[in-house]
């Protein structure tokens, strides 16, 4: 299992980082034809806002599977042994309910819908469809890593540990 959470987050990091790498791209783009050359590229600002978007999604998911994302620690730091792994295994059941819920399943009707209407953005006339597929690839990927914590926190929860 560490081996597969290792080939994705190494998949992640390399992805978001390179989204990150042409949003700086772009947005300087946009500064040099503003300012420079006075006559702003009409693509940039619609570019910039969907690489933010996939930045934000697919890097919520990278978060999520270091374990870096904003949680509120009060109580599990409160317990120990076997109820601490218990409440673990309840908050990753949530996490894996509300990713596959609500951004999978979701986000697939909306990518499904956004394509059968054929909405197109205005100035890359790029299909929304595509744009909004970061949301359930994203709750794809935090699903993967809330099964994978699961399996740990069951495992620690047979052996005794923590």
């Amino acid at each position: 299992m560490t081996q597969t959470r290792h080939l994705l987050d190494r998949f992640l990091s390399v992805f978001v980082a390179t989204l990150m790498a042409t949003l700086v791209l772009d947005v300087l783009w946009q500064v040099f034809t503003r300012f420079i050359l006075g006559n702003p590229s009409s693509w940039t600002e619609e570019l910039a806002r969907y690489l933010m978007i996939w930045v934000g999604l697919i890097g919520a998911a990278y978060a999520a599977g270091r374990r870096m994302h904003l949680s509120v620690d009060l109580l599990p730091n409160a317990l120990s042994g076997n109820r601490a792994t218990t409440l673990r295994i309840v908050i990753e059941s949530f996490v894996l309910l509300f990713a596959v819920t609500a951004l999978f399943a979701g986000g697939i009707r909306l990518v499904w819908v956004m394509l059968t209407l054929g909405q197109t953005s205005a100035s890359l006339q790029l299909p929304l469809g595509y744009v909004y597929l970061a949301v359930p690839l994203s709750g794809l990927f935090i699903a993967w890593y809330a099964i994978l914590d699961l399996v740990d926190e069951i495992k620690n929860l047979k052996n005794g540990n923590r």
